[in-house]
């Protein structure tokens, strides 16, 4: 731990400052502050909006800059960058030339962390695969830490953590964007078009996702989705080990999907099953997929008989495919994760029925073609609501199979009226399912806080 000591030590007398005031970035100022460091905090939110921690980090002598043109001004020698900012913005660029670092909360991490980091990005599966791996770990007897985009911060942890530990780290394409480091063992569970809103092109989404193993060494080890074209080329750009995980057959190295339905791992000479995919608890393809990935991840780090316990037993992360409550016959699922097209595939393809779909939302500027064919032949009722409503309607009445006696298309002028909607066309034996396929900040501050909106109205009736 002394690089860690001496990292904080190196601070003291320095300008700290915190750009954004969201969930991750208050145990982080909590940190700095009790390490004595001198601590700015950036926010466009007036001080009456940030409530009680706002007056209690005011109490322990942090200062503010907020409200509008919060960041005209922006100063301090070391700059903690919120991951929903980009990094060239002009405030920070400035920054920069006059000499200060520009870095996050997370590349300080993996600087400092002194134990082994599993990262996992994707567009898709990302949270479950990253849950997976930390259940895998644990269950094998080691402590685990678990963050990062999945909710939480690990660098005010790292005081607590020792090299026998293990850090199992979700990375979003936002935190990826401009690190420097990438961890010894990274997953990418596949690449689709995701937040083309945010960043300026699909070039720099597929490059954002490669810094999860551009900087490793030769002793890294890099797990990708073999069935998907991005990810499979990324193996050639790898300095280490390449493991490979398909739903579809052999791979070379790694992790498949056998014709009877077996995952298997094989090293490219001998191959071994490790267990039927019917032994997994959550349903879906996708999570087949998840469960392949971080098997990979995990080889020669878990017995195989911890491997068949934790797919025994693990129901499923919050959001995902979970089960709200039957009412009256009907099941009603919350898929809010499923905030891109490709999410609401997966979700589609693990349906026995055809269903009643509640979908629409903020704009992330991906189309929905690709899901029309899934949603042509697994809903029947499919109510769609705020601002991508119409142009979800759009993308299904344009496609050549679409018929309206095939499939209701309904508009609703709020959540609380589809929610109420579906709930009155829904029949004994009908599933329910949230599932956008759009983000949620059109309505939500985010898709966990979209999922409980959803799950409470379900739980009200």
């Amino acid at each position: 731990m002394d690089n860690v000591r001496a990292f904080f030590d190196s601070l003291k007398g320095k300008e700290i400052s915190v750009v954004g005031l969201g969930v991750s970035h208050r145990p982080l100022i909590s940190l700095l502050v009790q390490e004595g460091l001198s601590v700015t905090a950036y926010d466009k939110k007036p001080m009456e909006e940030l409530g009680d921690f706002g007056k209690e980090f005011a109490e322990k002598g942090v200062r503010f800059v907020l409200g509008e043109g919060y960041l005209d001004d922006l100063r301090g020698d070391l700059i903690f960058k919120t991951p929903g900012m980009r990094g060239d913005l002009p405030p920070f660029e400035r920054a920069r030339a006059r000499g200060a670092e520009v870095t996050s909360e997370m590349e300080v991490f993996f600087r400092l962390c002194p134990c082994p980091i599993f990262a996992v990005t994707g567009s898709d599966g990302k949270t479950t695969t990253t849950t997976l791996i930390s259940r895998f770990l644990s269950a094998q007897g080691k402590r685990c830490y678990l963050g990062g985009n999945i909710g939480k911060p690990l660098l005010p942890q790292i005081f607590e953590m020792t090299p026998d530990d293990v850090a199992v780290v979700e990375l979003s394409s936002f935190q990826l964007n401009d690190m420097h480091r990438s961890a010894p063992t990274a997953v990418v569970t596949n690449v689709a078009p995701n937040h083309l809103d945010w960043h300026t092109d699909m070039a720099e989404y597929v490059n954002a996702k490669r810094c999860v193993f551009k900087h490793q060494t030769s002793s890294g080890r890099l797990v990708v989705n073999y069935d998907n074209e991005i990810t499979r080329s990324y193996a050639k750009e790898a300095k280490g080990d390449v493991l490979y995980f398909s739903f579809k057959g052999p791979v070379p190295k790694g992790v498949y999907l056998d014709e009877n339905g077996t995952i298997c791992v094989t090293d490219g000479v001998t191959t071994e099953p490790i267990m039927h995919r019917s032994l997994i608890r959550i349903i879906g393809d996708h999570n087949v997929e998840n469960y392949m990935a971080a098997i990979a991840a995990t080889l020669g780090h878990v017995d195989r008989s911890v491997l068949r316990t934790v797919a025994e037993t693990f129901g499923g992360v919050e959001h995902r495919m979970e089960f709200v409550r039957e009412v009256d016959g009907v099941k009603w699922y919350n898929d809010s994760i499923a905030s891109s097209p490709t999410r609401v595939i997966a979700g589609l393809k693990a349906q026995t029925q055809r269903i009643i779909m509640l979908a629409g939302g903020y704009d992330k500027k991906i189309p929905f073609e690709p899901m029309v064919p899934y949603v042509l032949d697994k809903v029947k009722y499919l109510i769609l609501t705020g601002a991508t409503a119409e142009k979800i309607r759009t993308a299904v009445t344009s496609h050549p199979a679409y018929s309206p006696e095939g499939i209701t298309i309904e508009i609703s002028p709020s959540w609380d009226y589809a929610i109420a909607r579906a709930k009155e066309v829904a029949v004994e034996g009908d599933v329910v399912s949230l599932s956008p396929a759009c983000a949620s900040f059109d309505c939500f501050a985010n898709f966990e806080v979209r999922g409980e909106y959803f799950k409470k109205k379900v739980n009200e009736f």
